[in-house]
C-alpha cells in the first residue's frame, strides 16, 4: 500500500457561501475526501481543458493521487492531449462523498521513469493493471475515451481550488496554493 503523503497546505482560503450564512468548507475535509474516492473506479472525474480556438472541452479521465500529487492520463491523439499541448491550464473535477472538488492548475506530461511507476503502482491498487511501457503507461484496457495504448501521463500542479459541501453543514470555499 502507498504511503499517504502530508495534505498539501493552501496559502489563502476564502468563504464563498456568504449568501445563506454557511462556514467553510473546509480543506482538511475536501483533500481527505478526494484521497478517499480517487482510488475507486467509479469516482466521477472530469479534466476541463481548453481548444486552440478558444471553446471548452471536458472528458472523463482517470485520476491518481500520488505523493501528495494529481496525475491523469489520456492517449496522446484524444482531443484532450492536443488541447493541453497548445494550452496547458486545465481543471479536475472531482465527485466525493463530502461534495465537489475542482482543482485548477496547469498539466505536464510526466516522462520520468520513477514517477511513471509509482503511478502505475497506485493504478494497481486501485484495481487498474497498469504498467510502464516507455516514457507511458500501459494496460489490457481503459475508459472508451482514453483512446488506445499507451496513455501519458501528466500531472496537474494546481494553484487554485473550489470546494462545495453536498450535505450538512455545507459550505463553499476557494483555497489557493503558492510555490
Amino acid at each position: 500500500m502507498t504511503t499517504p503523503a502530508p495534505t498539501p497546505v493552501p496559502t489563502s482560503q476564502r468563504n464563498l457561501d456568504t449568501i445563506y450564512g454557511g462556514g467553510p468548507f473546509t480543506w482538511e475535509t475536501a483533500y481527505a475526501a478526494v484521497v478517499e474516492a480517487l482510488p475507486r473506479m467509479e469516482t466521477a472525474v472530469y479534466l476541463g481543458t481548453v481548444r486552440p480556438d478558444g471553446r471548452p472541452h471536458s472528458a472523463g479521465v482517470g485520476a491518481f493521487l500520488q505523493g501528495g500529487a494529481l496525475y491523469v492520463v489520456s492517449g496522446p491523439q484524444t482531443r484532450k492531449s492536443r488541447n493541453l499541448a497548445a494550452n496547458p491550464r486545465c481543471t479536475l473535477s472531482v465527485r466525493t462523498s463530502a461534495g465537489d472538488v475542482i482543482f485548477e492548475g496547469a498539466a505536464a506530461r510526466v516522462i520520468e521513469p520513477e514517477t511513471l511507476e509509482a503511478v502505475a503502482a497506485t493504478a494497481r491498487e486501485g484495481g487498474w493493471p497498469a504498467q510502464v511501457e516507455g516514457d507511458a503507461l500501459t494496460a489490457p484496457y481503459s475508459a472508451q475515451s482514453a483512446g488506445p495504448p499507451p496513455w501519458w501521463l501528466y500531472c496537474l500542479a494546481y494553484d487554485t481550488v473550489f470546494g462545495v459541501a453536498t450535505s450538512e453543514p455545507f459550505g463553499a470555499t476557494r483555497w489557493t496554493f503558492s510555490d
